[in-house]
């Protein structure tokens, strides 16, 4: 029991981390219909903008969320609009996918030219502490990664749901033409939500980087992670994302305690097939446009 215990427990934390990555990905496409596969790159840039101010300016890498975040938001903005919002016709969310991954290839090529292949790590004096708890090891880096997506979570739920700005992204996600006719202007909405969505990747890679050595071809694995938690919590579902996120990180921690850490990752396609004969259309998933 107590091994069980310990494994949820880092499952949990370790599955909030997973909610504030996946969390822009739903995001964007609830607005705009389009899965961004360069949001696993954007983790890894933020990444990398929080290690270099780490390294150079001893920033704290939780408080270098505070520049890094901005810096991807506006990154994110200026690809919408060069890339994406010229994009027409019925192939549009074809498109979009190679678009995307075209500017995923782009950034990874500046990272490695940047700062080569070689793996990093952002190591603050916490990085390796942690807390004995009732008899449990609970590392002082996972919690305050978990508290920090919890709270940025919140902040963008609540973003969505009390701010114009965010009435005017349900009622896009809900029914477009019913929106513009009521003057919302999808553009502009769809640039701004893009922006919002790789922000938060950015903001979940700065911890990404304490936790996990990474390089420029990281992004790999984090994409199918991603793309994973979002079809099984329902496509564009922000909510269902965040279940989705927790069950995998648990799932994942048990079976790497109780079976063996190599096929830990293999959980999230057992979980996703397990799921999804049952539900096709995920957990929060509906038949109809409008999950957010």
């Amino acid at each position: 029991m107590r091994l069980f215990v310990q494994a949820l427990i880092l499952g949990v934390l370790a599955g909030g981390v997973y909610a504030l990555m996946a969390s822009g990905l739903a995001l964007v496409f609830g607005i705009m219909r389009v899965i961004n596969v360069a949001q696993g790159v954007m983790i890894i840039l933020g990444a990398y903008l929080s290690y270099s101010l780490f390294t150079h300016f001893r920033l704290d890498p939780f408080l270098s969320i505070l520049l890094v975040v901005p810096v991807v938001f506006a990154l994110g903005v200026a690809i919408q609009l060069a890339f994406l919002r010229p994009l027409r016709g019925g192939d549009r969310e074809q498109l979009s996918l190679l678009v995307t991954w075209a500017v995923a290839l782009g950034v990874e090529g500046v990272l490695g030219i940047v700062y080569t292949t070689t793996y990093r790590s952002t190591i603050p004096s916490y990085a390796n502490g942690s807390w004995r708890v009732g008899g449990f090891t609970i590392l002082q880096v996972q919690v305050y990664a978990f508290v920090m997506s919890i709270v940025v979570l919140a902040l963008l739920g609540l973003h969505l749901k009390k701010t114009r700005f965010g009435r005017a992204v349900r009622g896009t996600v809900q029914n477009p033409t019913s929106a513009a006719l009521l003057g919302v202007d999808e553009r502009r909405v769809a640039a701004i939500g893009f922006g919002i969505g790789v922000a938060t990747a950015a903001a979940a890679g700065a911890v990404y980087g304490i936790v996990n050595p990474f390089n420029p071809g990281s992004h790999y694995d984090l994409i199918s992670l991603l793309l994973t938690i979002i079809v099984l919590g329902g496509l564009g579902s922000l909510p269902g994302t965040v279940v989705a996120a927790l069950l995998m990180g648990v799932a994942e921690a048990l079976l790497g305690t109780y079976v063996s850490p190599t096929w830990a990752k293999f959980t999230f396609f057992i979980l996703l097939i397990s799921i999804l004969v049952v539900r096709p259309q995920g957990l929060f998933g509906t038949v109809e446009r409008g999950n957010l």
